[in-house]
């Protein structure tokens, strides 16, 4: 005779993922604060930095607002980049997806439907790829470096072809006047009030959420959240499609920053993307993620870009300056004792 299944059965899966996640996850609480204070102190001295080397011109307050603005459309994509680390992942595609994104919904055809018509072609061209990445990759089983490649250089290619090399101009007003000054709220533009929205449903999803409980548990030991009832396979496809939504809401935000779409849009956002979730603490080899240490990845990144071009320095001691800051970054996770070996 068959048993009646008991709420405690129903919720085994749970909370099997909850105590895996746990186990897997960020370790003591005071490691992820140290490593937000430390982020922290280099963007108060960042700050300090540009405020002595140029005074007049970084702290200008449209100086605070273009810093943001910028950050906001990197930092939606980290968001997403940090789920898809987080669960033991990567997602190399994603410069690519917001370039066929904007370039997509900034045809001629698009923009006749307005401001709605090129908001949903943004949002559900990054959602089709991030379906493509994860069918791949959680069901074809590819390895996510392999897929994500491919995809990068597939979504370059198409939208490349889509504007045939040229820029295409966005005439919807709506959509203009969203970057516009005069839409500032409280001296706030509005795509950093979308950046802190994204942030704010990323940290509550990643941190008191099942699915984010289980976002850990994958990158932490697949095979023992496939045992604790995960559905892995599924948990990846959500998080790429996650990773893709990300992408379409950069690249409508990036149409909006630029006023037109073009191929170029997006280049290097992948590399910019992971390096700040690793430096804001997440584990590149899965199982611990924080999302308010990547948004404090991707201030410090745009803060140092910023004080270079202010101070006329070149491009190459910019990068050399970012890549030892990912470096610095990586061995502080290996002294870390959930760092890795």
């Amino acid at each position: 005779m068959t048993q009646p299944t008991t709420a405690a059965q129903k919720d085994a899966p749970t909370s099997a993922a909850k105590s895996v996640g746990e186990k897997q996850g960020s370790g003591p609480r005071w490691g992820g604060d140290v490593r937000t204070l430390s982020l922290l102190g280099v963007l108060a001295v960042l700050v300090a930095v540009g405020g002595i080397t140029a005074p007049d011109e970084f702290l200008a307050t449209s100086n605070l607002q273009l810093v943001l603005t910028q950050a906001s459309v990197i930092g939606v994509v980290t968001v997403g980049m940090t789920f898809v680390i987080t669960s033991g992942g990567i997602d190399l595609s994603v410069g690519a997806i917001v370039a066929l994104a904007s370039v997509w919904a900034t045809t001629v055809a698009t923009q006749e439907f307005g401001f709605a018509g090129i908001l949903f072609t943004a949002l559900i061209v990054g959602v089709a790829c991030g379906l493509v990445n994860g069918l791949l990759i959680a069901y074809g089983r590819m390895v996510p470096f392999i897929a994500t490649l491919a995809m990068l250089a597939s979504a370059r290619g198409l939208a490349l072809q889509i504007t045939d090399g040229s820029t295409q101009i966005v005439s919807v007003k709506s959509v203009l006047d969203l970057g516009a000054r005069d839409s500032y709220i409280l001296g706030v533009p509005p795509l950093v009030l979308i950046f802190a929205a994204v942030t704010l449903v990323g940290w509550l999803v990643l941190n008191r959420t099942t699915f984010g409980r289980r976002t850990v548990a994958v990158g932490g030991n697949a095979e023992a959240a496939r045992l604790a009832g995960i559905d892995v396979r599924r948990q990846r496809l959500y998080l790429y499609l996650l990773s893709g939504l990300c992408c379409g809401i950069a690249a409508f935000m990036l149409i909006v920053l630029a006023g037109s779409g073009q191929n170029t849009n997006g280049n290097l956002y992948e590399l910019d993307a992971i390096a700040a979730a690793i430096i804001g603490g997440t584990l590149l080899s899965g199982g611990r993620g924080t999302i308010i240490g990547s948004v404090l990845g991707v201030l410090v990144f745009t803060t140092i870009t910023n004080i270079f071009a202010l101070n006329n320095l070149e491009t190459a001691v910019q990068q050399i300056a970012k890549g030892a800051i990912i470096v610095a970054a990586v061995l502080v996770q290996r002294r870390s004792p959930h760092g890795g070996t």
